[in-house]
């Protein structure tokens, strides 16, 4: 329908639509932050998984190149409702899967299900997105430790972020709004536009230094190297999908998987 007096060809486009993004789902560690997600194709009843950074892992930062797979863990993490509120303890099983290489993730599986958790405390896994994020997109940077959320979009994409002995490929940049913090870290990434999760919070560039700790460098693919002193960074987790089996069981064997593997 046309509205009387407006010609189709000056109509003004329809604004994007705009995703109501909550704390519901996301989780707070003892010294990070975190989220209950699900892969596209999880089931109901399968084990739930939560998505930190690698860097938040309980036994230490992994070194680069390593990739621990399976480890027995019992970490726990505050469950939160959509105000923030703690509603529930949930207790790992097992570390799926970490790293500081390529990316900054660490996967943990709990010993309860998808429906299990919706059933008790009415809470759903957000949905890792299986697609590349789009520069300019709008997102919402969701710290359960902190009860706090950064809105900004996504400036671009680097191709080589490096800090201390890491890098980290094709990380995405925030423009300047994003003022993440310590604690911040393993916050889930949210499309406003989608309401999927396409990145993790990971790190920011605190006092102008060059490739040192808590001072990220941008490297292009020409080797050349700049800084953005209070910049901030998330690690791409589109790739997360294609390494999961049904049963959300993790397969670094299969086809188009990209996660590094041991």
């Amino acid at each position: 329908m046309t509205l009387t007096g407006t010609s189709p060809a000056t109509a003004a486009a329809p604004a994007p639509h705009t995703v109501n993004v909550t704390f519901a789902g996301t989780v707070a560690l003892d010294d990070c932050s975190g989220s209950l997600v699900r892969l596209p194709t999880s089931k109901d009843q399968d084990p739930a998984l939560i998505l930190t950074n690698g860097h938040c892992l309980e036994t230490g930062m992994p070194a680069a190149g390593q990739v621990i797979l399976n480890q027995p863990s019992r970490r726990s993490f505050d469950l939160l409702d959509s105000s923030g509120n703690s509603l529930a303890t949930l207790r790992a099983s097992k570390v799926v899967y970490a790293t500081m290489t390529d990316t900054d993730i660490t996967l943990y599986q709990l010993g309860t299900s998808y429906a299990s958790i919706r059933q008790r405390y009415g809470i759903s896994p957000l949905t890792v997105s299986p697609d590349h994020p789009a520069q300019g997109a709008g997102i919402e940077v969701v710290s359960g430790y902190w009860q706090t959320t950064y809105s900004c979009q996504v400036d671009g994409f680097v191709y080589r972020l490096e800090e201390g002995a890491w890098t980290w490929k094709d990380a995405v940049r925030y423009t300047p709004e994003c003022q993440t913090i310590g604690g911040t870290s393993g916050s889930p990434v949210i499309d406003t536009s989608t309401g999927l999760l396409v990145a993790v919070n990971n790190t920011g560039n605190e006092n102008g230094e060059y490739c040192t700790e808590n001072n990220p460098c941008e490297v292009d693919p020409s080797g050349n190297v700049t800084i953005h002193q209070g910049t901030n960074y998330a690690e791409e987790t589109y790739g997360i999908p294609a390494c999961f089996a049904p049963g959300n069981r993790l397969d670094l064997t299969l086809p188009g998987c990209t996660l590094p593997r041991q």
